[in-house]
C-alpha cells in the first residue's frame, strides 16, 4: 500500500532551556524522517531555534509536532508540500 509522503519544514522555538533534553529525545525518536537540522541557541536570552527539513507522512509529521508542541515552553510550526506518492 502506498503512503502519502510530504517534504517540509518544521520550526521549533525552545523558550525554556530545561526542555532541551526532552526536545532532543523526541527528535531522536523521529530521526528517520529528519533530512536536515540546524540549531541556533541564543545564550543571552536562553532561547533556541531549531529548523528541521522533514520527509514523512502527514501522520508522522503530526505525531512529532504534536509531541513537541505539548511540551511547556516549546512552540512548533510546520509547512509541508503537497502530497507525493512513495512506493
Amino acid at each position: 500500500m502506498d503512503e502519502d509522503v510530504r517534504l517540509g519544514f518544521v520550526g521549533v522555538v525552545v523558550e525554556q532551556r530545561s526542555r532541551a533534553e526532552e526536545v532532543n529525545r523526541i527528535l531522536s525518536q523521529f530521526g528517520p524522517m529528519i533530512r536536515g537540522r540546524i540549531g541556533v541557541p541564543d545564550r543571552e536570552t536562553g532561547l533556541a531555534v531549531i529548523g528541521l527539513i522533514v520527509e514523512g507522512t502527514n501522520e508522522q509529521v503530526g505525531a512529532m509536532t504534536g509531541r513537541l508542541g505539548n511540551l511547556g515552553g516549546v512552540t512548533v510550526k510546520s509547512a509541508l508540500t503537497a502530497k507525493k506518492t512513495k512506493g
